[in-house]
């Protein structure tokens, strides 16, 4: 991009670094509040009762589709990253992005097709490969004069990043499942419209950064030759074949495994054989010899640091598989097996807790705001105005949010059920069933009481009559309006009333209903406050080896997933329902968290030190490649724990997920004098 100095954008600054950044670090904060919001509600959603606005997918249904979605969300930036630096430049390429999300959410937010949820989810994967690279590219060329802020830099643009998502989870979580998903879907566009709205009256802040793309002459000369002995490797028009046939290869996969879920075709099934599992081991064969005949071509420090990255690349897939089932399998998790009813004492202690991990967050957030302001509010009034808005309309959110759960209230209501017995195989099986609006009661079938807490803001006395709604393993409330819209909803499947008639027994006090979607704000919350720990560890003489880092943070995941294990031990084989403590929920992500602190930030630092400039774009792109891998791969594994859970237990999944990563951890860190070695020096 733009070679002018730019000493100059640091005549206005806030902190210490010029008002520019802080234009980034909103932009990109209403950015992730998009993407973490859509991701915490989009499964829940998908597996969710017709009746109350969802699709009534399985869950390795609904993880097939989010598991496509987060790996082409990785694969579009290498291409929104081409096209901005050779043609749109950076900030344009920024704007077309957040638009094209901002559309994306609007799509999303209309219930009434499902064709509206994928061409919204297609706008986003789009529209995020604009965005994704260009706005660290934008920090970068601000302080290509001022390297030694750049670390500051980055930290600031990364706490907007882990605001948004803070944000965007707590609220389009509460809101999808509290109030309704497709306004859940709706509030994250308003954002990424009121974010891309803000950067775009504010360009002139950056002067001449990211406007066109710099003309490079003399590309691939010796010049660019980091160290003694490199040497260039062009692709050979072999080369760029296999890459051709290798990317088709993945993203035809990628494609098809939603489409072989949810709509039954399969483009790889021919002549009535699937050939899924071959095409795509091809490909992956395609891939490795590309990878290894292109290494041997290298002289031996180049090889033997790419080879160290391959390493660290297989550890990252890895990684990944298993810290993005926050968003799939320990979402539902949260949902259907985690007692997320706290009363007494605990509620008093969640609703403190609550009103302080959301206020203050903010509040710091807005005092930043302000300084911002100050400093810009009399040349970019209009950029300044689209972000004062948007906070207005935080603040009032988060206290509707919290008033609205400090006068819920709880009641324990009874329904009807019984039980039916059915000859199976020989053998004898009973099933419960609910009694519901269409139910036909068998003659002399002895009804059986049994009672549910609901917590709404409502009021109601002992005695009066509701209607509750069967959500997977929970009962949910319905009020008048929300019942007829459920009986029309289903009336139009074909089906009958899903209404199932309860009556109040009991009113409790001081009880609060944990979403679901809560438990995705801890992750956020851990790395704000572990952070400046671990980067404290990082520059200290006890800084560990790059091999021991990637080590530890398939240790820590493992660790997390063997606080599950222990949690889910006491659910049966089989079962649809549970009310496991929230502390192993909050012990996971913690664990998770520590483990992404030691992989996630320092990964492409190393690939930075590990090869000579010239590849550095190139190796971004194969490392986003891995990155996507194993957010497929999280959607895959976690799209079989129904399965799992009935053949095994769900203790027996996360099992699985403990087993693996510490084994590869350990591996990994075993094989630290060998990485050392093929590294080079390189620390």
């Amino acid at each position: 991009m733009s070679s002018t100095s730019n000493k100059s954008i640091f005549d206005s600054t806030v902190l210490g670094h010029p008002s520019g950044l802080f234009v980034l670090f909103f932009t990109e904060m209403w950015e992730r509040f998009s993407y973490y919001g859509m991701r915490a509600i989009l499964v829940l959603f998908l597996i969710s009762s017709i009746g109350i606005g969802g699709w009534d997918w399985t869950s390795s249904e609904a993880l097939a589709l989010y598991g496509t979605y987060t790996a082409m969300v990785y694969l579009t930036p290498i291409l929104g990253g081409f096209l901005a630096d050779k043609y749109l430049g950076y900030r344009k390429a920024v704007v077309i992005g957040a638009l094209l999300m901002t559309l994306g959410h609007a799509s999303m937010a209309l219930e009434f097709a499902q064709i509206f949820m994928y061409i919204g989810i297609g706008l986003l994967i789009i529209g995020n490969g604009f965005f994704k690279p260009n706005m660290t590219s934008i920090v970068s060329v601000m302080y290509k004069d001022t390297p030694e802020k750049k670390d500051g830099a980055y930290t600031i643009f990364y706490m907007g990043v882990n605001a948004g998502a803070f944000l965007g989870i707590m609220l389009c979580g509460y809101i999808g499942e509290k109030v309704s998903w497709s306004y859940g879907f709706g509030l994250a566009g308003i954002f990424m419209l009121l974010g891309m709205l803000q950067f775009y009256f504010a360009q002139g802040i950056f002067g001449d950064i990211g406007l066109a793309p710099e003309q490079k002459d003399n590309e691939d000369t010796g010049d660019q030759l980091e160290f003694e002995g490199d040497r260039l490797n062009p692709f050979t028009s072999f080369d760029k074949a296999l890459i051709v046939i290798c990317s088709f290869i993945g993203i035809t996969w990628i494609i098809n495994d939603p489409l072989t879920e949810i709509g039954g075709t399969n483009i790889l099934n021919i002549g009535g054989v699937d050939i899924s599992n071959y095409y795509i081991l091809a490909g992956v064969f395609l891939f490795l010899f590309l990878l290894i005949s292109r290494i041997i071509r290298y002289p031996i420090v180049t090889r033997d640091r790419m080879i160290a990255i391959v390493i660290f690349a297989i550890m990252t897939v890895l990684f990944w598989a298993c810290f993005e089932q926050a968003g799939g399998s320990m979402t539902i998790f949260a949902s259907d097996f985690t007692g997320r009813n706290m009363s007494g004492n605990w509620a008093t202690i969640f609703y403190v807790s609550n009103l302080l991990i959301t206020v203050v967050p903010i509040a710091i957030i807005t005092w930043v705001l302000y300084k911002l302001f100050r400093n810009t509010f009399a040349n970019y009034a209009i950029s300044n105005i689209f972000l004062g808005s948007s906070f207005v309309i935080i603040w009032g959110i988060v206290f509707w949010m919290l008033n609205r759960d400090y006068n819920s209230n709880a009641y324990i209501v009874e329904y009807d059920q019984f039980t039916k017995t059915e000859m199976v195989d020989g053998e004898e099986k009973e099933e419960t069933i609910i009694v519901t609006a269409s139910t036909e009661i068998p003659a002399g079938t002895k009804l059986e009481k049994k009672s549910t807490t609901v917590i709404d803001p409502i009021s109601m006395n002992v005695g009066d009559k509701l209607n509750l709604i069967k959500v997977r393993s929970k009962l949910l409330f319905l009020d008048q309006e929300e019942s007829q819209l459920a009986i029309d909803k289903l009336k139009e499947k074909g089906k009958d009333s899903p209404l199932i008639s309860a009556t109040v027994t009991e009113v409790k006090e001081n009880e609060v209903e944990i979403p679901a979607t809560w438990f995705g704000i801890l992750n956020s919350l851990f790395i704000i406050m572990f952070a400046p720990l671990f980067s404290k560890w990082w520059e200290s003489k006890y800084n560990p080896s790059a091999a021991t880092k990637y080590g530890l943070g398939l240790i820590l995941v493992g660790v997390g997933f063997a606080a599950l294990m222990y949690g889910a031990s006491g659910i049966a084989q089989g079962a649809t329902s549970a009310s496991v403590s929230i502390i192993w929920l909050i012990l996971a992500y913690l664990f998770h968290t520590l483990g992404e602190l030691c992989l996630s930030p320092v990964a492409l630092s190393y690939i930075s030190k590990l090869v000579p400039a010239r590849m550095i774009a190139l190796m971004f792109g194969v490392w986003y490649v891995a990155v996507a891998i194993g957010n497929k791969a999280a959607g895959k594994m976690g799209g079989s724990i129904e399965r799992i859970a009935e053949e095994n237990s769900l203790s027996y999944f996360f099992m699985l997920l403990t087993v693996v990563p510490i084994a590869l951890g350990i591996i990994g860190i075993l094989l630290n004098p060998v990485i050392k070695k093929l590294m080079h020096g390189v620390k």
